[in-house]
């Protein structure tokens, strides 16, 4: 039976006319109960004709993720495990912040695979292998679940406000379903996302990269994580296939908006990647591209061989940056006690 979550909107238009001879209009009344009321019963949709509805039940569903288990940190992050249509499991994160008049806003860690085939040696998804592509209805379902869960029915004024593609898998590797999920966010019938609140992480694959680019519906993360080629071969194999000069020359070409920064990401692996020589290599990096950069400090999966350097350490790598003119932000490791930190995320039940 066929998912209504993964029609885009002028997808939607095109299957209820031709299969239910329905109008355009008809189907931008579905799609915002679906995507703004987060209405799953055909039933509630009362500006829709009863016979419409009957239709759209015998041939369609909306199908949302079945959530299995959900736990809360200490810092109040929440991690979901969800199962999908056909057993797989994901999992995907709520990170709470507050916003300058001290209210709770929510950002979203979504994945787009289930598991992950780059192999990243520090990754926990990563060493789990890879099962399959997720399609759009279950990247954004995800959204919808994290909705519910905060009771967040209010498109005008959400409380959930950022997204970041930095769960489960390599966006680039799924483009085609991560593209359609953003144009659906962006539109102002559904979700209703600006592309400034959306933010997709990459490992840095030639493949895709362009296109992204001239979608215009997101910002741009690049998991870094080493400062020279020799180094990101050995903790990241399979992204280094794609030489470091050669990504940092794709990124310089990158188009950006007025005031947009390419966000690289540096996890910081002790006595692998944190001296003040990596630094320095690092620090010459960022000053090619026109980007900011966060360094995430390890976050420990079981079986890897790393492990987090101590806090002076991270200061001094910090403060080396700084001393070369690089502004470096120390992102906060939220959720680690229950395993959802950045590189924790894993699809074994909970």
């Amino acid at each position: 039976m066929i998912n209504l979550l993964d029609f885009t909107l002028p997808e939607l238009k095109v299957w209820m006319q031709t299969e239910l001879g329905e109008p355009a209009f008809r189907a931008v009344q579905v799609w915002q109960w679906m995507w703004q009321k987060l209405t799953r019963d055909f039933d509630d949709m009362s500006n829709v004709p009863k016979a419409c509805r009957t239709r759209l039940a015998w041939h369609t569903h909306i199908g949302w993720p079945e959530v299995r288990a959900v736990q809360e940190s200490r810092d109040g992050t929440t991690k979901f495990l969800l199962r999908l249509h056909d057993d797989a499991l994901v999992e995907t994160v709520l990170i709470p912040s507050k916003s300058s008049d001290g209210t709770r806003r929510w950002t979203q860690c979504l994945s787009c695979q289930v598991g992950c085939v780059m192999g990243c040696t520090f990754c926990a998804t990563g060493q789990a292998g890879f099962e399959r592509d997720m399609r759009m209805g279950e990247i954004l379902g995800q959204v919808l679940t994290a909705r519910a869960h905060l009771g967040d029915s209010r498109p005008d004024h959400p409380v959930l406000r950022n997204l970041v593609f930095m769960g489960m898998g390599e966006p680039l590797l799924n483009l085609k379903e991560v593209l359609r999920s953003l144009k659906s966010l962006n539109d102002d019938m559904g979700l209703n996302f600006s592309p400034r609140r959306v933010t997709v992480s990459t490992c840095g694959l030639e493949n895709g990269l362009r296109e992204l680019n001239e979608s215009r519906l997101c910002y741009l993360a690049v998991s870094l994580h080493a400062p020279n080629q020799a180094t990101r071969e050995k903790i990241m194999p399979k992204a280094a296939h794609w030489p470091l000069p050669a990504l940092l020359a794709a990124l310089k070409s990158y188009q950006l908006k007025t005031r947009e920064r390419i966000t690289l990401e540096y996890l910081l692996l002790n006595g692998v990647n944190d001296s003040q020589e990596d630094a320095v290599e690092l620090a010459h990096i960022v000053r090619e591209v026109k980007g900011k950069l966060n360094l995430i400090v390890y976050n420990p999966i079981d079986g890897a061989p790393y492990t987090a350097p101590d806090p002076a350490r991270v200061l001094a790598f910090e403060q080396c940056l700084w001393k070369h003119r690089v502004t470096a932000v120390v992102r906060k490791n939220k959720g680690q006690d229950i395993s959802a930190a950045c590189g924790q995320l894993k699809f074994n039940p909970l």
